[in-house]
């Protein structure tokens, strides 16, 4: 799984260790559950959106596995996936 670009407004948090708990919570999941959109084999999503939002006040660490799991319940079919 690649992902190109994430886009963050209205957060404070230093973008590094966003990037890196996010990654390492992003792979947790898709180790664990998998990514149900790419059941029938590779697939390319340009966007996903009607994803909940996140509070801003949360830590580096936090907001990145927040943001994981906000786009890993995206990749499994809830929110809308733009291809």
């Amino acid at each position: 799984m690649e992902i190109g670009e994430l886009v963050l407004d209205g957060f404070r948090a230093d973008p590094e260790r966003v990037s890196a708990a996010f990654e390492s919570e992003l792979t947790r999941l898709v180790r664990l559950h998998g990514v149900p959109l790419a059941a029938d084999g590779p697939r390319t999503v340009d966007a996903l959106s009607g994803l909940p939002p996140l509070p801003a006040g949360l830590s580096a660490r936090r907001l990145g596995q927040e943001l994981a799991r906000a786009v890993h319940e995206g990749l499994s079919g809830h929110g809308e996936a733009d291809r």
